[in-house]
């Protein structure tokens, strides 16, 4: 059993307030969790309205499997015209960790 966690550091586009980021955020998440079947939420940043941290993660039985999916999810998140992906942290997890 493999895990892969994935986060997402975003500067957000043209928002000037909490409630215009969740009207960015919230799509974004629950795309992420349809197209890609995956636990995505906001984990950090909530205080800021120009930034954004989204969090996921992914439990597969093939290594290969699990970084293709990541390998998507970063691609569809760089390619969102309405934030700028900073930065992306990676992390992979099998059966031989402690």
């Amino acid at each position: 059993m493999y895990t892969g966690t994935m986060s997402f550091d975003l500067l957000l586009g043209d928002v000037h307030s909490l409630k215009q980021k969740r009207s960015v955020v919230r799509p974004i998440v629950a795309e992420l969790r349809r197209s890609y079947a995956v636990s995505a939420a906001e984990v950090g940043d909530q205080d800021l309205y120009r930034r954004a941290e989204i969090g996921l993660a992914v439990v597969s039985g093939d290594v290969a499997h699990l970084t293709d999916v990541l390998d998507r999810c970063e691609r569809w998140m760089a390619a969102r015209p309405e934030v700028e992906l900073l930065s992306v942290r990676r992390q992979l997890h099998g059966d031989h960790d402690e």
